[in-house]
């Protein structure tokens, strides 16, 4: 049976009003079953649930952080598990999504990459992790107004679903999110950076995880980084943003004694020279056996003053939902710790 969510708005069933009370149901009233929806005729609902499969996953659990961050689990229909996190902000609603179960790149200091890749996720499971968000936290999905392509998985190896996701995201008739507010983190995969800023219509932002200046720690903390050299990288950011003229975000994980020393500052900031872009700092979040740890305080603002003083707009990223193993970098399928546990909301 064919999932709704995996349509783009324009290629969905039924015509003309009836095809717009649909999309409402669904991206308004964030309905999760066709028998609610009551202003269209019985048959028509009948037809509808006959053909199409409305909610992606089997069941949701929850595990909620002291800071208000939620992580969701969601089992698919094949058993297969993963992982989405709610971020409530005073000026946003945020949700993180993934885009495969597991993740290929194999970041040493991610506990996602230690899961290994289990599978692409679908457009339709993309987008319904943000439904089953909004019905868990009681919100109109269009209340949620911002989007992460940054949980598990590398989005620019499941290029078409995350393509297809984000037109439904910034469809009028779906989310009807800003471009502007939708952000696509990559390991750094030129190929596909490049392919992306000639998807004229979308305008979504890019993010870029670096981590490191220089191959040598690259490699070590990005096993598969010897596919694309830093410098092929910093190329295909260059044509990105000769072609969008958009800003891009480099996403830096503060390991200490790692790729925290004062000398890799200054050859970031050389590399991003002529670039318009900003940096994210974000202290390592621990996870068991990862065999890292966390930059000191101190070393973060040294390593963050260095590249204020070099003209680099930056930043320091505190993820949320650590408590809840739902920071950045923490998701794997864990049970949060002891005293505090999912609860199974379907």
């Amino acid at each position: 049976m064919q999932s709704l969510l995996d349509l783009h708005p324009d290629q969905y069933p039924l015509d003309g009003y009836r095809r717009k009370q649909l999309l409402q149901w669904v991206f308004e009233k964030g309905a999760g079953r066709f028998e609610d929806m009551t202003n269209l005729p019985a048959n028509v609902r009948a037809e509808l649930a006959a053909s199409y499969s409305l909610d992606p996953f089997l069941h949701t659990e929850t595990a909620r952080s002291r800071d208000g961050s939620v992580k969701y689990l969601f089992t698919l229909h094949d058993g297969k598990q993963m992982e989405a996190v709610y971020m409530p902000y005073l000026d946003r609603k945020t949700v993180c999504v993934s885009t495969m179960v597991g993740c290929p790149a194999k970041c040493a200091f991610c506990a996602t990459g230690a899961m290994g890749f289990g599978r692409n996720l679908t457009a339709g499971e993309i987008v319904g992790q943000v439904l089953a968000v909004a019905r868990g936290e009681g919100l109109p999905p269009r209340d949620i107004r911002s989007l992460v392509f940054m949980g598990m998985g590398e989005g620019l190896l499941n290029y078409d679903n995350v393509m297809l996701a984000s037109r439904i995201l910034l469809h009028p008739l779906a989310f009807d999110m800003s471009k502007r507010r939708v952000t696509l983190s990559t390991v750094g995969l030129p190929k596909g950076i490049r392919k992306l800023a000639r998807e004229d219509d979308l305008g979504i932002r890019l993010a870029i995880s670096l981590h490191a200046p220089d191959e040598e720690t690259r490699q070590r903390i990005i096993p598969t980084g010897h596919r694309n050299s830093i410098a092929d990288i910093m190329d295909a950011a260059r044509e990105y943003q000769d072609v969008t003229g958009r800003r891009i975000t480099f996403e830096y994980s503060m390991l200490r004694g790692v790729n925290d020393h004062l000398w890799q500052a200054e050859e970031l900031a050389g590399l991003l020279r002529g670039l318009v872009a900003h940096v994210n700092l974000i202290p390592m979040n621990p996870w068991e056996g990862s065999g890292f740890e966390e930059s000191t305080e101190a070393q973060i603002q040294a390593f963050y003053d260095v590249l204020s003083a070099r003209g680099v707009e930056v930043s320091v990223r505190r993820s949320r939902g650590r408590d809840a193993g739902a920071a950045c970098g923490q998701l794997a399928l864990k049970r949060p710790p002891q005293g505090q546990s999912l609860m199974q909301l379907a």
